[in-house]
């Protein structure tokens, strides 16, 4: 099933999650000696500063965020050693980019690196401080707010787009964009998914509705082929599956691997609705 996830708006291009985060190599040189010495060490200077990031989310780009997820899993696990998420897990498919893009880093430069983020977001921090306890310093796996990154209270304003609106299911405010003639109604991201793959991702059955109704191109197929179908289909919505076959969804359609929506589901209820209308097709 897809992550709750899709980073909308957060972009890794080409680079494979090669993030900028916005320092500059002075900054992290600026951490080698007598605050790194006035902390203890290092790796102490590190875990201050992974705590500290509790209280900055609020003004750290995603985009920092993302960097700074990579760097903490170089320090506490090393090279990126697991497998590459699935298709459907847009999350997790950044993050592990971005931890692979890394390469042979190493933990030391790591740390720095990371150090260094959290001195800009923070030119008055002082590792000396105290950082407050109990539940806000929870550090779950991946390290203090970056475990859960991309959650989506995190996104600013005035940072979303049109994919964020859709995937908050905010049909007010994407009903007026497509209406204004401001946003395409099939505009695709950098996946080449449409706003109605990401409806459909998220289970919003209203907004698949609306989006249908300003004409949204039904069997559009991302980069990968994957059409909205196959999303719906992955997500075990079997509604939303229904809703678009009854719109004129091809189940007949196939992914760039040769896979029709019934076949990228665990669902029997809904492939059993998928194999109906393929044979009807056929």
């Amino acid at each position: 099933m897809a992550s709750p996830f899709l980073p909308a708006g957060a972009t890794t291009g080409d680079s494979g999650g090669e993030l900028s985060s916005g320092d500059d190599s002075g900054d992290v040189e600026s951490f080698q000696s007598p605050e790194t010495e006035a902390s203890g060490s290092l790796t102490e200077l590190f875990e201050k500063a992974a705590a500290h990031l509790q209280g900055l989310v609020q003004v750290a780009s995603r985009e920092q965020l993302l960097y700074l997820y990579a760097r903490y899993k170089q320090v506490k696990v090393g090279n990126c050693n697991t497998p590459k998420p699935s298709f459907f897990d847009f999350e997790g498919k950044q993050k592990w980019e971005a931890w692979k893009a890394l390469g042979d880093s190493s933990p030391n430069q790591a740390m720095q690196e990371y150090i260094a983020v959290v001195k800009k977001l923070d030119p008055g921090w002082n590792p000396q401080s105290p950082e407050k306890k109990g539940k806000e310093a929870n550090t779950g796996f991946g390290g203090p707010v970056v475990s859960s990154l991309y959650h989506e209270e995190i996104i600013r304003e005035e940072d979303k787009n049109i994919f964020d609106y859709c995937r908050e299911n905010n049909i007010d405010h994407v009903t007026k964009v497509i209406k204004s003639k401001n946003v395409d109604v099939n505009m695709k991201d950098e996946e080449g998914r449409a706003l109605l793959h990401w409806a459909c991702d998220r289970g919003h059955k209203e907004l698949v509705t609306v989006l249908l109704q300003y004409r949204a191109d039904i069997n559009c197929q991302d980069n990968e082929g994957q059409t909205a179908l196959h999303y719906a289909a992955a997500c075990e919505f079997l509604d939303i599956v229904e809703l678009l076959l009854q719109s004129g969804a091809d189940p007949a359609l196939r992914d760039q691997d040769g896979c029709l929506p019934e076949e990228v589901t665990g669902c029997k209820a809904v492939s059993s609705v998928l194999q109906q209308h393929t044979t009807g097709k056929a």
